[in-house]
């Protein structure tokens, strides 16, 4: 008998453009010192403190510092139609809040999210980590760096998604640069990446915008990406707090065979 497993599709790039299969969560992000592990609550006590810490195990035990997170997000979905071909998955799009409370309900059996400290009634469990770049004018001297810090882009207006289109991530990259020492300069909203990037690149006043890869680097004219020392997103699965059932099991195992595979040939 085949059976349906619900995910949710999740931002790539910022957040408010485009979008890869999957759910994710971010965890350390701009100028973030979070490790992208669960909450600092933990796990309950009692059996379900243990079934957590087996679930983590489950979906992190070879966990690798850096990844692509579309190419592995289709990795896991192939491997999940060869492991368990009679389960058909239906993918969603749903911002992030309601993603989360569609999993608390009931509605998706997990979610992918990136940049979510904590999840209140659900398990937030750590899988890979992306890190971070910066989107700038090719012509601004900072272009001729090969890795920017945060407080070198002091008083440089930064392009976000607008905080509605995707909170974690902005809370995320201002928490960051508040704590660098520099506070937000906001400019032009984000929109989705490769019209952000060209205005970057085209747009007389200069500006700036952080991303992670999904699918490769973007190449747009008349702008430089430069890595962003230190600081990456995490991705997380959301999933209830109950013992899984058969289709998260199949998920979680697609989840532990792609790892394998990554930390026996890294630059697959």
């Amino acid at each position: 008998m085949s059976q349906e497993m619900h995910v949710v599709l999740a931002p790539a790039g910022t957040g408010g453009g485009r979008r890869s299969p999957g759910r994710a969560r971010r965890g350390p992000g701009p100028g973030s010192s979070r490790s992208g592990r669960l909450p600092a609550s933990g796990p309950r006590e009692g059996p379900r403190s243990s079934r957590a810490r087996r679930r983590r195990r489950a979906a992190s035990s070879s966990r690798r510092s850096v990844s692509r997170s579309g190419d592995r997000i289709e990795r896991v979905l192939g491997e999940l139609a060869v492991g368990a071909p009679l389960l058909q998955v239906r993918l969603h799009r749903l911002p992030v809040a309601r993603r989360l409370a569609a999993v608390r309900a009931g509605e998706l059996d997990a979610a992918w999210v990136r940049a979510v400290p904590s999840a209140p009634g659900l398990e937030l469990l750590p899988l890979w980590d992306d890190p971070l770049y910066v989107a700038l004018p090719e012509g601004h001297p900072l272009a001729a760096e090969r890795v920017l810090r945060l407080e070198q882009l002091a008083g440089l207006p930064v392009r976000l998604a607008p905080w509605e289109s995707n909170p974690p991530f902005r809370e995320l990259v201002t928490g960051a640069l508040r704590a660098a020492g520099t506070g937000p300069v906001l400019g032009p909203p984000f929109t989705d990446l490769r019209a952000t990037l060209t205005a970057i690149g085209t747009d007389r006043a200069p500006s700036w915008t952080p991303f992670y890869e999904v699918h490769g680097l973007p190449s747009v004219p008349r702008v430089a990406v430069r890595p962003l020392a230190g600081l990456a997103v995490t991705t997380s699965l959301a999933v209830r707090p109950d013992p899984p059932g058969p289709a998260l099991r199949h998920l979680l195992r697609s989840l532990r065979a792609v790892e394998r595979e990554t930390s026996q040939h890294p630059c697959v």
